[in-house]
């Protein structure tokens, strides 16, 4: 009993003499922005496909006027920033409606495909997507994914008299990389966009869908995005949609006047 006594005084002394490292300062900035991850994180995974983006809108929005050929355009953030009113396209005047979703993958918009685009009752849908999965925004995708997925979305829009217009995945770049930034032609290799854009191709041509494409006429000499067209080697600019907006309202004619 004394030997412990004497025991633990020593640890004790020991101990004393020899406190412990006080621990690191907190990084208040990095504490918060993992927190907001955090918080972000929760969001998603609450609606994962964003059913609740474009609810109320689609509530609101009214049934097509008779003779009316509305046009949906289904995507990710090329869509969605399109409908800003800086760029003019998406205005009253035209039946068209945008139902594009900044950073979403073809799964996400799989799930989301009925109330954002059937129960709208357009005559036509745009779909433009993929380069979202290329990079694994939700997880690893193979280009057999990516292909399933836009195969299911056709066939859902033909089963109800939708005609199909598949628009090819934008080109990538490298001309506007941040210091230590990734370019996007190596989170978005323009191998494997090529290669989804051949399959939409021959598909669309097997199925009776439109194939538009987007990807040749954005493209330079070196064989990516055109550097003016775009800011940061993804999205395109004003110059980029001025080139976009023509070739998509080409190919809404061509699916109106298909049989």
């Amino acid at each position: 009993m004394i030997r412990s006594i004497a025991v633990a005084l020593t640890l004790a002394t020991l101990a004393a003499q020899n406190p412990p490292p006080p621990p690191p300062p907190v990084d208040c900035q990095e504490t918060a922005l993992a927190l907001t991850r955090l918080l972000n994180n929760d969001v998603r995974l609450r609606d994962w496909p964003q059913l609740a983006r474009y609810r109320e809108a689609n509530r609101n929005l009214a049934a097509p006027k008779a003779g009316e050929s509305r046009i949906v355009f289904m995507g990710d953030s090329i869509t969605d920033i399109w409908q800003q009113d800086r760029f003019g396209y998406f205005v009253p005047a035209k039946p068209y409606v945008d139902r594009g979703i900044s950073g979403q993958t073809t799964p996400q918009m799989l799930i989301r495909f009925r109330p954002d685009v059937i129960d709208l009752q357009p005559k036509v849908v745009v779909i433009l997507a993929g380069t979202n999965d290329i990079a694994g925004n939700t997880g690893p995708m193979t280009d057999e994914d990516i292909q399933r997925n836009l195969a299911s979305m056709a066939e859902l829009a033909k089963a109800h008299g939708i005609k199909v217009v598949l628009a090819s995945i934008t080109p990538t770049a490298g001309y506007h990389v941040a210091p230590n930034g990734t370019p996007q032609t190596t989170s978005r290799p323009m191998a494997r966009i090529r290669a989804n854009n051949d399959w939409m191709k021959k598909y669309a041509a097997d199925n009776g869908h439109v194939y538009l494409d987007y990807f040749t006429p954005m493209l330079d000499s070196a064989g990516l995005m055109k550097a003016e067209l775009t800011g940061d080697d993804l999205h395109p600019n004003a110059a980029g949609y001025a080139i976009m907006g023509p070739l998509v309202e080409a190919a809404i004619q061509k699916a109106l006047a298909s049989r």
